[in-house]
């Protein structure tokens, strides 16, 4: 058993044209983040969200990114 910080939990993922997207809940920090993978680029990245726009930046990560 670790005694480390929980694992972020996937609450909602979909790939679209070789990106993955998932929407994470980190129940440490009672926090949410979307994490992004490009598989055509070979990169990705991770933005912490405000619950009330969680969706929103699920299903928009690029706009919430710039």
């Amino acid at each position: 058993m670790s005694l480390g910080a929980p694992q972020a939990r996937e609450l909602a993922v979909r790939d679209s044209d070789g990106v993955h997207v998932r929407l994470l809940w980190h129940p440490g920090d009672n926090a949410l983040s979307v994490a992004v993978e490009d598989a055509r680029a070979g990169d990705g990245f991770q933005i912490a969200v405000a619950p009330d726009r969680a969706l929103d930046a699920f299903h928009h990560p690029f706009a919430y990114a710039a």
